[in-house]
């Protein structure tokens, strides 16, 4: 039987493809939500007008529902001297390919103008990471009759959604790819897998909750549902499909990648973060304590990444991916969806 959750959204699977900020596309979005999922646009790094005309561009290609995904994030003031600091141990990445770091024009997009073009757009559900919205936040969205989804690491995180409005809450477990949710204690303690986070939160919450991280195929679909979540969020099994907007270099990474070539470090960017270990993780791991927070760091390693990426040269790249990366399947959008359904099936779904 379909949950509640897929009813409200008109879904023929329990399946949100998570949003992948810098790495999904709209034509990504528009293929899971036309195949009976729930695609999504990850907005965090998009301005405003970028956020319009991906939300265009979806619509463009199905009028079913979709999701767009914003970080709950202030707009920083860094030390300067930290800032130095990191710009000088990013300089021999950066001389590889011919160039020196420079300060970037911003350091991350203005979060209270995102979320207003979010509320102007109004897309069926509007998702949330790196921390959380005021109740105030979530009642101009439910005015717009956009549905609110929070991200939590932890049961409190999840609590602190529901406390707020939330109509759904996405329990994102360990095993998950990218970048941690975690906003209300520290990394270490919040890393808590996804099976007993999933059922710990379906125990202690009234508001649906979505399942995300490790979820590869149709029976963890079932696994997931078993414990009572609604729907499941999957990111890495979306990653490899032709129409998202990873660069040859990344998909070669992922093609050869197992779980074990994880792991969760904040080297990159600031905040720690699900990936394949790589060159740049390496050499900044003993520095890890020093490096600026997110997005800083995030925005001095982005010059660096797109140069990496025209080169070819996955060593300094952020290869995001959760532990199931070895379970990817690079087919299209819809023909994935398609292989999901019939396993979820053959698992005691639908």
């Amino acid at each position: 039987m379909p949950t509640a959750l897929m009813q409200q959204l008109g879904l023929h699977l329990p399946v949100v493809q998570g949003p992948m900020t810098g790495s999904d596309s709209p034509a990504l979005a528009a293929a899971v939500s036309a195949c009976g999922g729930l695609g999504s646009l990850g907005c965090g790094m998009r301005s405003p007008q970028a956020m319009r005309e991906a939300a265009a561009a979806v619509r463009a290609q199905t009028q079913q529902p979709f999701a767009m995904n914003l970080f709950v994030q202030a707009t920083p003031t860094p030390d300067p001297a930290q800032v130095q600091r990191a710009m000088q141990r990013l300089a021999p990445f950066y001389a590889r390919f011919g160039t020196e770091p420079t300060l970037p024009v911003q350091w991350c997009e203005d979060f209270a103008q995102q979320l207003d073009t979010l509320i102007e757009l109004r897309p069926a559900v509007a998702s949330f990471t790196f921390g959380i919205l005021e109740a105030a936040q979530v009642q101009r969205l439910h005015a717009a009759g956009i549905a609110v989804w929070g991200t939590a690491t932890t049961v409190a995180e999840a609590l602190a959604w529901q406390a707020v409005g939330a109509d759904a809450v996405i329990a994102s477990g360990l095993e998950a790819g990218g970048h941690r949710g975690t906003f209300l204690a520290d990394y270490a303690s919040s890393m808590v897998a996804t099976l007993p986070l999933v059922r710990d939160c379906v125990l202690q919450l009234q508001v649906p909750v979505i399942a995300a991280g490790g979820i590869m195929d149709g029976a963890g679909i079932a696994a997931a549902l078993a414990l009572g979540a609604q729907a499941v969020q999957m990111g890495t099994a979306f990653l490899v499909c032709p129409e998202s907007a990873i660069n040859a270099a990344y998909r070669a990474a992922l093609a050869g990648a197992h779980a074990t070539d994880t792991v969760t470090t904040r080297t990159i960017s600031g905040r720690p973060a699900r990936g394949v270990r790589n060159a740049m993780i390496s050499a900044l791991e003993p520095d890890e304590a020093d490096i600026p927070a997110y997005p800083v760091q995030n925005a001095l390693t982005g010059a660096l990444r797109k140069l990496a990426g025209a080169a070819g040269d996955a060593q300094y790249l952020s290869l995001w991916a959760g532990q199931g990366v070895a379970q990817a399947r690079a087919l299209p959008a819809a023909q994935l969806l398609q292989h999901l359904q019939d396993e979820w099936r053959a698992a005691g779904g639908q």
